[in-house]
């Protein structure tokens, strides 16, 4: 049995601390055997930088996962190619630096990490998710056999990352979704064996809007005026899921959300 640990997009300097901070104890104290997170808004929010993705390696991440700002950072083009355990949603398209999906070799065998992309209420033009995910799975089981694959699905559209869910029954491991930054509560396995939850949630200040600054969103809500939306303070909430799965099936036995509340020195 393997015991991955996913947590939801990491928000600015709090998130990232936060999770370098606590993740030796979660992984203790959960008996996690390998973690992936979403750091697609670790850099101010917006984006990684490959300081930041080196520092998350070293607390113990396995697979960091991007999203709709993986260019907001101007070095992650040159940085993706040269670090594979970096990946971007795939559906960028095959000519966009970097790679969709990672197979990571443990003690107990290889896992997949696939990351997409949802196209509903989304800007970044995008290939087809559910045509090239069919593509990468393909690859991967030709190449590797039989393997736990986890897919991160970064989408708005809550009807899209079901869809993609029920698509991808029996053949992943699990799906999570990303980018709402709101945990949602429908956590469940679906007949063929895969794993799911809606939203895996944040890694952010709890005291915020989606991580960011209570009254800048607010100005913005109640202006309709362009204003900056600074990275919140405070405790910082970590938000994702802890599933396990059969190694020798590639199956979900067991899917649960994961939370908890931290105050940074």
């Amino acid at each position: 049995m393997i015991r991955l640990l996913f947590l939801g997009d990491i928000v600015g300097e709090p998130g990232r601390r936060a999770v370098i901070q606590n993740l030796k104890s979660i992984k203790r104290d959960e008996d996690i055997d390998f973690i992936v997170v979403n750091g697609e808004n670790s850099a101010g929010g917006r984006g990684i930088t490959k300081k930041i993705a080196i520092d998350l390696f070293r607390a113990g991440v396995e697979v960091i996962t991007l999203g709709d700002h993986t260019w907001d950072q101007k070095e992650v083009t040159s940085y993706l190619p040269l670090e594979a355990r970096v990946i971007r949603p795939l559906n960028f398209g095959l000519d966009a630096p970097g790679n969709g999906s990672v197979v990571i070799d443990t003690d107990w065998g290889s896992i997949a990490v696939i990351n997409a992309m949802g196209r509903t209420f989304i800007n970044p033009p995008l290939d087809n998710p559910f045509n090239m995910i069919d593509v990468e799975i393909d690859r991967i089981t030709e190449k590797f056999g039989k393997i736990p694959i986890f897919v991160d699905f970064h989408a708005e559209a809550t009807s899209e990352k079901i869809a993609m869910g029920r698509h991808l029954d029996g053949r992943v491991s699990a799906v999570v979704g990303t980018h709402t930054h709101v945990q949602t509560a429908d956590e469940r396995i679906f007949p063929g064996g895969t794993a799911f939850l809606c939203d895996a949630g944040m890694c952010g200040p709890d005291d915020s809007v989606l991580g960011r600054s209570v009254d800048a969103v607010l100005y913005r809500f109640k202006n309709n005026l362009p204003t900056r939306f600074p990275v919140a303070k405070g405790p910082v909430r970590l938000c994702g899921a802890i599933i396990d799965i059969e190694e020798c099936s590639g199956q979900a036995v067991a899917i649960r959300r994961f939370t908890r509340l931290v105050t940074l020195p």
